[in-house]
């Protein structure tokens, strides 16, 4: 391998990868980085066996080649580098990396690449195009709400389906359901699934921006895996077996109240409430009175023994039963914090019954279901 490449470039590359890189792995080419030229670019790769990364940057190639090397070593090295040309030269009987940029020349002893765990290769005719920047905002609004518990890996995924036109994300932690729904511009007529770890959605959202105009996904034929892929970089992810709860079950169809309140408003006497109920697990309580005008207020209280005491008013609309119930007011503020619109519908029914929030400009495309707190 003989290889020019930018350093600028060569830096972008390796922090995007490094994310994939094994923290701790009993084999130690999972905290390589595999280094590959491929059909006039260079490729940096990365995998920690559940989640890889493939990103391509342009270079000059004067001679093919592939080795693996210490991805902290190597990113380390990089990043203090002057930006200018990198040159990338192997020495293929040591597998010694030789990367001189400037007047600094260093070597890196490497493993050989093909001892690197197989990547996936993305096939285009299997692939689903999606509009890049819903995907990433679709993503932001349910992702937040998967479970990190280890003990329940079902729900630390994401369940993703695309019917006909529709493509629907939902999560769940167990104490809140988000579910979103979009549009797409093409009908598929074979119904698509897979269960997708909330973890590589997240990062897949790091790793593109708003600049990218669109995201195609494919799975393998087992289902086992999936690739998104872009045009200088993939990401591939081992998907989740099973079966996914019936959330659709679980979200209430009929409501005793509605209250309509700024989103900015809620949000911000939520941020509030929570310092004050962080010493009690984040209840908080809610009272909903309306009057007969439809004017209404709800009333947040938070209480801890430790802390102190938070009361605050925010005006809203009411149209039914008044109505005392208490939240995790961190899941409260964790879907506020994702909906741009500039009202929230908040629907309930008892004190002991989920609570649905909703957009109000976009009701059918996002859901938020809530599980009520004991009131003590």
């Amino acid at each position: 391998m003989n290889v020019s490449v930018s350093q600028s470039n060569l830096a972008q590359a390796l922090s995007v990868v490094s994310h994939a890189v094994a923290s701790k792995s009993t084999l130690a080419i999972l905290v390589n980085i595999l280094i590959t030229t491929e059909d006039g670019q260079l490729r940096l790769s990365a995998t920690n066996l559940e989640m890889g990364i493939n990103y391509r940057i342009p270079a000059e190639i004067a001679e093919e080649g592939a080795v693996t090397v210490p991805a902290k070593l190597l990113i380390d090295l990089v990043n203090t580098l002057p930006d200018s040309t990198v040159q990338l030269k192997l020495d293929e009987k040591t597998q010694t990396l030789a990367v001189h940029c400037m007047q600094v020349v260093t070597e890196i002893k490497g493993i050989d690449a093909n001892e690197f765990p197989p990547m996936p290769v993305f096939e285009e005719e299997e692939a689903v195009t999606f509009n890049a920047a819903e995907m990433r905002k679709m993503i932001q609004q349910v992702a937040f709400a998967a479970s990190s518990d280890d003990t329940r890996p079902i729900l630390q995924g994401v369940y993703l389906t695309v019917i006909d036109k529709t493509m629907t994300m939902v999560a769940t932690d167990g104490f809140r359901i988000a579910v979103r729904k979009s549009t797409l511009e093409n009908t598929f007529s074979e119904p698509l699934s897979a269960i997708i770890p909330a973890r590589t959605l997240v990062e897949l959202v790091r790793i593109t921006t708003d600049a990218n105009k669109q995201i195609m996904m494919a799975l393998s034929p087992s289902r086992s895996q999936v690739i998104f892929h872009l045009p200088h970089l993939d990401l591939a992810s081992q998907t989740i077996a099973g079966n996914y709860v019936d959330y659709k079950a679980i979200v209430p169809k009929s409501f005793q109240t509605t209250t309509v309140v700024s989103t900015a408003a809620l949000q911000k006497a939520c941020s509030q409430a929570m310092i004050i109920a962080r010493d009690s697990k984040y209840l908080t309580r809610l009272h909903i009175t309306g009057e007969e005008n439809g004017m209404g207020k709800i009333q947040i209280t938070a209480q801890s023994e430790e802390t102190g005491f938070y009361e605050n008013f925010v005006e809203a609309n009411v149209d039914g039963n008044d109505l005392q119930i208490a939240f995790n007011v961190r899941f409260l503020k964790d879907v506020l914090d994702v909906i741009t619109s500039p009202n929230v519908s908040l629907r309930t029914n008892t004190n002991v019954s989920p609570g649905l929030i909703v957009p109000l400009d976009n009701e059918n495309e996002f859901q938020y279901v809530i599980m009520p707190m004991h009131l003590g």
